[in-house]
């Protein structure tokens, strides 16, 4: 029942043009919208509605995980699993548990191609390393985020633009009620990448 309410959401004029993609995690559009660009059925899935005009299912992204995707690329909450706050660890064991068991769900989901994003987190420690580490400066954007990528079915991203400077601005962003929105979007140079070279897999 939940699957086939969400069956009308994802578009059919794109269908045997490029693979049907799930942006999981995503409220920004900014990876849907990459995906989009180039003729894929992309959809993003949150809780938040989408920031942009486009494919977007407001909801539980477990819900949909079995509609026959070609491709996912999930960004699961790093609030409990990023090393930045490993100080805070012992306070939310529970939550942090929780957090772990969603990801590997998503690694575990019924997809071919996946790519699971998250920074440095003990996502390392407790399933598995990651297959990549990248940089926003290897995708044209001068700054420093190391962000791991564990990777199903889908080759290593390549470098496409390897720009000076090494600014931590997204670590430096001062507190306020938004810094989690803007720390968790993804750089358009890297989705820009993932699109190019993901989707042309078969």
């Amino acid at each position: 029942m939940e699957e086939n309410r969400h069956r009308g959401v994802l578009g059919e004029g794109k269908k045997g043009h490029g693979m049907k993609v799930l942006i999981a995690c995503e409220f920004s559009g900014v990876v849907r919208d990459a995906f989009a660009a180039l003729g894929h059925d992309a959809a993003s899935c949150d809780l938040l509605p989408t920031e942009s005009p486009g494919q977007h299912i407001c909801g539980d992204v477990r819900d949909i995980l079995s509609l026959g995707w070609d491709l996912m690329i999930a960004h699961p909450p790093c609030t409990r699993l990023a090393v930045s706050g490993a100080r805070w660890f012992h306070l939310y064991r529970d939550e942090q548990d929780a957090a772990l068991k969603f990801v590997q769900m998503l690694m575990d989901a019924p997809i071919p191609k996946i790519a699971i994003e998250n920074p440095i987190s003990v996502i390392s420690i407790r399933i598995r390393k990651p297959d990549q580490i990248i940089q926003p400066w290897q995708f044209g954007h001068g700054e420093t985020k190391a962000t791991c990528l564990w990777l199903k079915g889908l080759p290593k991203l390549r470098a496409t633009n390897v720009v000076d400077g090494r600014e931590a601005r997204v670590h430096k962003m001062p507190p306020g009620p938004n810094r989690w929105k803007e720390r968790s979007r993804t750089f358009p140079g890297i989705a820009k990448a993932m699109a190019e070279q993901w989707g042309a897999i078969k």
